[in-house]
């Protein structure tokens, strides 16, 4: 006959004495655990608080919060945006890093990788070398093979027609393409400092 497990100590519930709400007990810590800072933050919301009164860890992550918020507050003045992320991921327990290349391709249309491919493309080997033969079979052309009867004599004004419509298309759509990697290198900027900062704090 199969004997049922008794629930042991790890199973027992705990009340916090700041939420007044039932824990496991894996969930609390003692109040004697908690670091001095925290201790007199806690002390000084909660007068009533005794030190060797359990709290769990989402109360005691709400005050960490608190008390990094605080420092930074002394330190630097208000809040930044991302100072105020980075306290309310400790505060939910949550986590600040972000997979960035996932949210860029989600973020970007048809247009958007269109000119990606295209800036890729125009800086690229494959390019020059392509537009050089073009280049020199289109000189080439013009000079030897039809040399009675060129369709673009020299100065070889279409050829330099031609340079400068693709000069004037290509230099916007680099740009676009360039904007967007500042923007993407700005929002890993910010994802970085945030670990740091949370690392730090």
């Amino acid at each position: 006959m199969a004997r049922t497990a008794q629930p042991g100590p790890a199973h027992a519930s705990v009340v916090c004495q700041v939420c007044k709400q039932s824990r496991p007990a894996h969930e609390t810590l003692p109040g004697s655990l908690v670091r001095d800072n925290l201790l007199q933050l806690i002390r000084r919301k909660l007068p009533e608080w005794s030190p060797e009164a359990p709290i769990c860890f989402r109360c005691l992550n709400r005050f960490r919060a608190e008390y990094v918020a605080e420092e930074i507050a002394q330190e630097s003045g208000a809040l930044t945006r991302l100072e105020e992320d980075v306290v309310r991921s400790l505060r939910e327990t949550e986590l600040v890093a972000e997979d960035l290349n996932r949210q860029y391709e989600e973020a970007l249309g048809w247009g958007d990788r269109l000119s990606d491919r295209m800036a890729a493309f125009g800086g690229s080997w494959r390019f020059i070398i392509l537009f050089a033969v073009f280049i020199v079979a289109w000189v080439g052309i013009n000079t030897a093979v039809l040399l009675f009867k060129p369709f673009d004599p020299y100065p070889y004004i279409l050829l330099n027609l031609f340079l400068s419509m693709i000069a004037a298309v290509q230099a916007p759509i680099i740009m676009m393409s360039q904007n967007r990697q500042a923007h993407r290198d700005r929002m890993r900027a910010e994802n970085d400092y945030k670990v740091n900062l949370k690392a730090e704090l």
